[in-house]
């Protein structure tokens, strides 16, 4: 039997996901703050501490008014902070 059947077989691992992190509109509607950056995310344990990258996602609701800096976002999400009165900021 060839060697490569013989060999137990191993899943993909991205090295990449252990740094990146998705974050939801209502995680944002969550938190009692203004300005959004990644250290409040770490602080209020919604990212790991390991996470260098953060995007937030259009799923949920946001009713307040934040500022996110230092994130990206979808377009959806990037429409749904603006119509709550809020801004994205690079």
């Amino acid at each position: 039997m060839p060697l490569q059947r013989r060999v137990p077989k191993r899943g993909f691992r991205s090295r990449k996901s252990a740094t990146r992190a998705e974050v939801r509109l209502n995680e944002l509607a969550g938190l009692k703050v203004d300005v959004i950056t990644l250290d409040v995310l770490k602080e209020a344990s919604i990212v790991p501490a390991t996470t260098l990258v953060a995007k937030v996602i259009a799923s949920g609701k946001l009713d307040q008014a934040v500022v996110v800096r230092g994130l990206a976002a979808t377009p959806g999400a990037l429409s749904a902070i603006e119509q709550a009165g809020g801004k994205v900021e690079a």
